[in-house]
């Protein structure tokens, strides 16, 4: 989606990135979701509270999502370093809440 737009709106796809950062930052910290995880139904939460996160949280797991490894790298528990670091969490809202 970031191609394409990145394609459509500025006719230059090397800025891809950069609206990845923007997209992934804005829509993660005003509404704790991006497109796609509104898609299959998975929201990011801050860890503790449960509550959506903040924008420094919001600013730290995308940056840490831009150089991938972190992303890729997950812990004993499957949160990628990103979301450790960030203190967040995706929450998977098809799972009936007890």
């Amino acid at each position: 989606m970031c191609y394409a737009i990145a394609l459509g709106l500025i006719g230059d796809t090397t800025w891809t990135l950069a609206v990845f950062f923007i997209e992934t930052f804005l829509l993660t910290a005003l509404g704790g979701a991006t497109a796609g995880h509104r898609l299959i139904r998975v929201k990011v939460v801050n860890f503790q509270t449960g509550a959506n996160p903040t924008f420094r949280q919001s600013f730290i797991r995308t940056v840490l999502l831009c150089l991938v490894v972190t992303a890729i790298t997950y812990d004993e528990n499957g949160r990628g370093i990103h979301e450790r670091l960030s203190g967040t969490r995706l929450f998977d809202l098809r799972k009936p809440s007890v």
